[in-house]
């Protein structure tokens, strides 16, 4: 299971702080209730741990696109079990989801899935009003003190999309492939971006009003933030 997963107990559910955090932000910066009465899209619910939490927030509904077949069924088992009446799972690619789909949501959770794509800015470059955000991010600090800090990574990469201008960094998931309970893109790699670009590509797109925290993180500095359209 990767650093987003919940294990599907309500009493663990309920001890995940970020949704929480979330939706305290999303009341401060005006969206009155926060998650309550919002249509909420989750790319890459894993199990549907966050999916219940969102749900028990008070969410009108959340679409949540898991690309696993295996989580995804994992996910309709936790839906029946908990009583999950608002949500509905869809199974395939949430960026294609995202390119063909003309529905607007109120707010998009992408919690533990922005460093497992090959261009993770059009992620970033999506419909909707709000947006939480929870990612491990390449912070040059953190790689430059690991045991063999160039193992996994590349140099600076340079990547365009929807006119924004950036840098990403190649992670080699490795012999990370061979566990079963690994959960990852399609690909045998994914780019990581750094802080400063992920920030830049919200501005880019269109968001403003950011409430942001840094964490450890054992697989490198996390990332946790909300944002609104301005």
């Amino acid at each position: 299971m990767g650093p987003a997963g919940v294990v599907l107990n309500p009493e663990v559910l309920d001890d995940d702080p970020r949704f929480q955090w979330a939706h305290d932000r999303f009341c401060e910066m005006g969206l009155t209730g926060g998650f309550a009465d919002r249509d909420v899209l989750e790319l890459g619910p894993l199990e549907g741990g966050h999916t219940y939490l969102i749900d028990r927030l008070g969410a009108r509904s959340v679409t949540a696109i898991e690309a696993s077949a295996r989580a995804y069924l994992k996910c309709l088992i936790a839906k029946e079990t908990f009583g999950m009446l608002r949500a509905h799972f869809l199974l395939g690619d949430c960026l294609a989801h995202l390119r063909t789909t003309d529905r607007t949501y109120d707010i998009d959770v992408a919690c533990g899935i922005l460093y497992h794509l090959t261009n993770p800015v059009e992620l970033l470059a999506r419909r909707c009003r709000a947006i939480f955000l929870w990612t491990v991010f390449y912070d040059p600090e953190f790689i430059a003190k690991q045991e063999k800090p160039d193992a996994r990574f590349s140099p600076a990469v340079p990547m365009e999309h929807a006119g924004f201008k950036h840098a990403v960094h190649r992670f080699n998931y490795g012999a990370s492939l061979d566990w079963k309970g690994f959960c990852s893109g399609g690909e045998l790699y994914s780019y990581w971006m750094e802080k400063p670009e992920i920030l830049a590509a919200l501005e880019h797109f269109g968001f403003g009003d950011f409430h942001v925290e840094q964490q450890p993180n054992v697989h490198g500095s996390a990332l946790m933030l909300t944002a609104r359209k301005v």
